[in-house]
């Protein structure tokens, strides 16, 4: 090892500065891109077929009208790098409290804090919106993180089941999670 006065600096890397902030009808090229990303590379989702822009301006006009917090973190020169949600868990008047949640990162964002951020976020808003209960549904295979997050933030393991999903060539289950926001 060199003498301290030979030693190089360790690169600092930049701070990760974002914004939360309501997410707007502008956003929706960005966060179609992000999520569209996730279904063709991953099976966080069990989508597989892109969601178009038109499919997005439908869910977030539903997603308005329910009152159901929908955002975005946004960089300080203005690029999406996430977004988190809420929609009906089931489309069942008497579940109408209860919230399945999604959050999703750009590439470049993971494992800097902004999916805690976005989740606390949208925990708070969607208390403040009157909502009762929210569920997360959860790929068993690559989302590790995502699974410990949730449990990290007070949700608790409600069930599994196993091989109710197929994408790239193999049998997925689901993980859920639920936490009380009353």
């Amino acid at each position: 090892m060199p003498p301290p006065h030979l030693r190089k600096a360790e690169p600092r890397e930049a701070p990760f500065e974002y914004a939360i902030r309501t997410a707007e009808r502008a956003d929706l090229p960005h966060v179609r891109e992000i999520y569209n990303y996730y279904v063709a590379n991953s099976t966080v989702t069990f989508d597989e077929d892109a969601m178009t822009l038109k499919e997005w301006k439908a869910k977030f006009d539903r997603l308005a009208e329910a009152g159901y917090p929908f955002i975005v973190a946004e960089s300080p020169t203005g690029q999406i790098l996430g977004y988190a949600l809420v929609a009906a868990w089931i489309p069942k008047r008497a579940a109408r409290f209860t919230v399945e949640n999604s959050i999703y990162l750009g590439p470049a964002a993971g494992g800097k804090g902004l999916g805690r951020a976005l989740l606390t976020e949208l925990v708070e808003r969607s208390k403040a919106a009157g909502l009762r209960e929210m569920i997360a549904v959860i790929a068993d295979q690559g989302a590790d993180a995502s699974i410990a997050l949730h449990k990290k933030l007070g949700f608790v393991e409600v069930g599994r089941m196993g091989r109710v999903g197929y994408k790239f060539g193999r049998w997925l289950g689901t993980v859920s999670l639920q936490k009380t926001l009353k």
